[in-house]
């Protein structure tokens, strides 16, 4: 059976990165530090080899002085020039006086050569000997032999004695045939010593460095990961039985603000869950009854007598039109309350009221007025402002006794705009106002008026989603006046708010 590895964890991941990061760094550093210093030692070993060009002409000039001359009128001649034969009578007097006079310091050496073979060296060795060193030996005198200029040669060379830093400056006199060169070696591992020593301390304290650092990012890491682990956590435990549990929320950073954004979401996911949960319970509710009352009459329906089927066939057609003007009042319901875009424009209230006007006068039963017209605009939806002022004019339709006026109207304020309805009806105590924009309530109960009971419902959602509200108010004289304010500036919709369990069984109770 195979089983899917483990994923690293975050923290894990966060602790590499920034021990990837300091190692990048540290080695940066190291690096370019080791390179400078190593330049800078060569330099300086460079310089005290090329130094040994200008000594030789020293003791070229001290040995003239110091030997009898076969002839006065010779002059002398650098290491890097051929020698006058007046003042040495050789190659090998020469060398030999270089290499007595020039003693080797420490970490150096020296040697002359004459005709490929070591011949002197200094007696005073506070150096090192290099006149058995062969591989340097050969590896100077073909740099010399290459020379053709008679200048030095400076190189560097692997030997058993070590990696040695050398000057190879040639020798020649007119008439001696013999060929030398003046090795002047430095040892390079022993001048690199203190820096070697130096970048094994300093590699020691980078590993000691990466220690507190890793230490020190997986504490820091652990507290900054802590409100993920408990978001996790919480996740975990939410059920679609139980979404009350939240996110403890501290400090004011990107974490903090992402768990009050889970918080927030999980409110929304609520309030979703609980509008869908009512639904559910107020459609079955609602759809139990015409089920039942038609199931009952096809069970007690005489097949034989015309009469009878007629009757309940035009009752089961009846029992399902009203289904479905449920089913649609929910669609409706649902697409509002669901978040669907609104259509936003600038809604001249003037023309508005006057359509509202023309369609409510096909509304048999009472006598309409268009009592007050504003003239003022709003930023809104002017289908769905139109659909839920229809919808009051139609409940005060249905819900005031015939023959009564109904008169309808719209007015303005510097920060919003009223639009109503005004019947004169029995009403609606204030006891009650509160609850008849729930889904399936009716005012006063009363179930023979026609309608789904969403029709407020909707109303209301539609000023929700204009970040308005619908709000009612007594009429003069007796009745009751529903006020749709819209604000002039279109706000941030409102969410549905979550319902309590016990509303919904309130609102059962209302209908029935």
């Amino acid at each position: 059976m195979h089983r899917s590895r483990r994923p690293i964890s975050a923290r894990t991941r966060i602790l590499g990165a920034i021990i990837a990061v300091a190692c990048v760094g540290l080695a940066i550093v190291g690096s370019v530090t080791f390179i400078a210093q190593r330049q800078r030692v060569i330099d300086g070993v460079d310089f005290r080899l090329k130094s040994q060009v200008d000594a030789l002409r020293t003791v070229a000039s001290e040995s003239a002085a110091a030997t009898p001359s076969p002839s006065p009128s010779a002059t002398t001649a650098t290491a890097a020039e051929a020698l006058d034969v007046a003042d040495y009578s050789s190659v090998a007097d020469y060398l030999h006086d270089a290499v007595a006079r020039l003693v080797p310091a420490q970490n150096e050496a020296s040697v002359a050569v004459i005709n490929g073979r070591p011949r002197y060296q200094p007696r005073t060795l506070s150096g090192f000997d290099i006149s058995g060193n062969t591989v340097l030996i050969d590896r100077a005198v073909a740099d010399a032999e290459s020379s053709v200029d008679g200048n030095s040669k400076i190189g560097t060379v692997v030997t058993p004695q070590g990696s040695l830093r050398y000057i190879a400056i040639p020798v020649t006199m007119a008439g001696d045939p013999d060929k030398g060169v003046y090795i002047r070696a430095v040892d390079l591992g022993a001048e690199l010593a203190p820096m070697t020593a130096s970048m094994i301390t300093y590699g020691i304290a980078a590993l000691a460095v990466l220690a507190a650092i890793g230490a020190v990012g997986w504490f820091v890491a652990g507290r900054l990961l802590s409100p993920i682990r408990h978001l996790r956590d919480t996740a975990d435990s939410i059920t679609i039985a139980d979404l009350g549990t939240r996110i403890p929320t501290q400090g004011n950073d990107d974490i903090s603000d992402m768990t009050r954004t889970v918080n927030s979401m999980l409110d929304r996911l609520e309030g979703s869950v609980d509008v869908q949960r009512q639904l559910l319970d107020d459609v079955r509710h609602e759809l139990k009854t015409p089920i039942t009352v038609v199931r009952g009459h096809l069970e007690l329906m005489d097949a034989t007598d015309p009469a009878d089927v007629d009757s309940t066939r035009a009752l089961g057609i009846a029992e399902l039109d009203r289904m479905t003007r449920l089913v649609e009042d929910i669609d409706m319901l649902a697409s509002v309350e669901g978040g669907e875009p609104l259509t936003l424009h600038e809604v001249d209230v003037a023309p508005l009221t006057r359509r509202l006007g023309e369609l409510v006068e096909v509304i048999p039963g009472h006598t309409w007025h268009v009592e007050a017209v504003a003239d003022a605009r709003v930023q809104g939806d002017p289908d769905r402002l139109l659909q839920a002022w229809l919808q009051l004019a139609d409940n005060a339709a249905k819900y005031t006794p015939a023959g009564t006026p109904v008169e309808v109207g719209s007015t303005a304020s510097s920060s919003e705009v009223s639009l109503w309805v005004r019947d004169h009806g029995t009403g609606i105590p204030p006891a009650a106002r509160h609850r008849i924009f729930r889904r399936f309530d009716r005012g006063g109960g009363r179930r023979s008026v026609g309608g789904s009971g969403l029709g407020l419902a909707i109303v209301d959602a539609i000023m929700k989603a204009h970040g308005g509200a619908c709000d009612i108010v007594d009429s003069p004289g007796g009745g009751a006046t529903f006020v749709l304010r819209v604000p002039v500036r279109a706000p941030e919709p409102q969410l549905p708010q979550p319902v309590r369990a016990g509303d919904v069984v309130l609102q059962r109770e209302a209908a029935e």
